[in-house]
């Protein structure tokens, strides 16, 4: 086996790892969503290889690693890259700011999904401060996409 085989499963490992890594308390609350913006450019570089049953899994892997109820994260991940992978061929041909503002829409959509289903089962209260990494999802956006767009290109990942 080639490097390229490993390539998806390494960053989507790389992106739960960063998604759990302790960070202090002021900075925590603006951690982006690693793991929606490395499935979210491999469900538009590769949607044949990173679909919807591919953001179900990792979003249950992400629930047993934060502790939240089991099928939250699967449920609002499976949504974003649903919508993803069906506009994938429209959002392609964006550019890498455009992308980044439906990026951002999405990553909204997310925590949104994700803040309906822990009211529903265990009555939180809306905070703004929970739309943070909407913006931080949004800004790292462009420099994700130019990192795993030239990982992907030297290593040959298809």
């Amino acid at each position: 086996m080639n490097p390229s085989s490993y390539t998806i499963a390494i960053s989507i490992l790389v992106a739960l790892m960063l998604q759990i890594m302790p960070m202090p308390i002021m900075v925590d609350a603006f951690r982006p969503d690693w793991l929606l913006l490395v499935l979210g450019y491999w469900t538009l570089a590769l949607p044949q290889r990173v679909n919807v049953g591919v953001a179900f899994l990792n979003g249950l892997v992400l629930d047993l690693l934060v502790g939240t109820t089991l099928g939250v994260h699967s449920l609002a991940l499976s949504l974003v890259i649903f919508i993803l992978a069906a506009n994938y061929q429209r959002l392609r041909n964006y550019s890498v700011w455009q992308q980044a503002m439906m990026i951002g829409l999405l990553a909204a959509l997310y925590h949104l999904v994700i803040f309906w289903l822990q009211h529903l089962l265990t009555d939180i209260y809306f905070l703004f401060d929970y739309l943070w990494p909407v913006l931080t999802t949004m800004l790292f956006w462009p420099w994700s996409f130019l990192i795993l767009r030239k990982v992907r290109r030297q290593l040959k990942v298809r």
